[in-house]
């Protein structure tokens, strides 16, 4: 198979991030790469002409939406290899109708937010965030703090809504807490897969008056807005923690600021709705919530793994082998 003609479509900052030299020179050996190696404006001279003769693009954060109309400038184009999670953004039905093929780096951006999200857990379980921003709490020891629950990773109920990418990540990183029992909320999960992570598959709602932990990991979709509503958070235990590092829209914003407000819940945030969140949002005010601005996802050294997941894919594809991580059009009805 003859080498595909490839260009990298992204913002500069993003690309800069991506591709250092070692990566670059990867790409140049699996395809053929004409100068200049990306662009973050297809209308610029530099590549418009090349667009007729290419193959492949590797996208990532800034691409452009993939339409008919930029599609027409691309008739050889075979597939989008995104350096990113979601392909969202970029696909449309126009690219579907025509049979481009699509993969994404999510599984390789799944780490850090399954590594941020343990983290998250462990400190909810000490009320380690909590407890250091309030400062009425650093003359006590311990021992004596009680106001936002007890000070314990031993013998927690943790509760995965969303058995995703991220979700199973988590639930196996849970089973290292002592006498952790792990329950996962997901209509469309496989309950035999469920219980061979080492979780027990329930419904939602019965499996919100028995964690200590709740960790959000489903997909944003028309049907998962609000899905963490004021009855659902009411049915939480007194002192349990909210932790979400999915999409900001799961969640009633307004009805956590009253549980939070009234220190009957605590929360860990990375996303919110809105994003970011008003300065003048009670959670950026109160010591039992944390808000971090969306720290889970891939950052600095991380980013280099989802370009070298998509690099992968692009061997794959010169190569005639199958894809690893081909999303196709159905996956994006109960998928990110």
């Amino acid at each position: 198979m003859d080498s595909p003609q490839a260009l990298v479509v992204m913002a500069r900052d993003v690309f800069e991030r991506q591709f250092d030299a070692a990566r670059v020179a990867r790409l140049r050996r699996l395809a053929r790469v004409p100068d200049p190696v990306f662009a973050d404006d297809l209308d610029d001279p530099a590549v418009a002409g090349r667009l007729a003769a290419v193959d492949v693009l590797l996208t990532g954060w800034g691409a452009p939406r993939l339409d008919a109309a930029l599609l027409d400038r691309m008739p050889r184009l075979r597939a989008m290899l995104h350096c990113a999670g979601s392909v969202r953004p970029q696909v449309t039905e126009e690219f579907w109708k025509r049979g481009i093929r699509a993969t994404s780096a999510a599984e390789a951006n799944a780490v850090p937010v399954a590594e941020f999200t343990f983290a998250a857990i462990i400190f909810a379980g000490k009320k380690a965030p909590f407890i250091a921003a309030d400062r009425s709490t650093h003359a006590d020891h311990g021992l004596h703090i009680t106001r936002y629950g007890e000070l314990s990773n031993l013998g927690r109920t943790i509760g995965v809504v969303g058995f995703s990418r991220v979700g199973r990540r988590v639930v196996d990183l849970v089973q290292q807490l002592g006498d952790v029992t792990c329950l996962v909320a997901d209509p469309f999960a496989d309950p035999a897969e469920v219980r061979a992570s080492g979780a027990t598959p329930v419904a939602l709602d019965e499996l919100l008056p028995r964690v200590d932990v709740l960790s959000l990991h489903a997909p944003e979709l028309p049907a998962t807005r609000h899905l963490i509503d004021a009855p659902r958070l009411a049915a939480l235990r007194t002192h349990a923690t909210l932790i979400n590092t999915a999409r900001g829209s799961l969640v009633d914003t307004a009805a956590l600021e009253r549980e939070c407000a009234s220190g009957r819940l605590n929360a860990i945030l990375d996303v919110t709705d809105p994003e970011p969140l008003p300065h003048d949002s009670v959670l950026l005010r109160l010591p039992n919530v944390l808000v971090t601005p969306h720290l889970a996802g891939s950052l600095g050294s991380e980013l280099k793994r989802m370009t070298d997941a998509a690099l992968d894919e692009l061997e794959r594809f010169a190569g005639g082998r199958p894809f690893r991580a081909e999303v196709m059009r159905d996956d994006l009805l109960l998928s990110a």
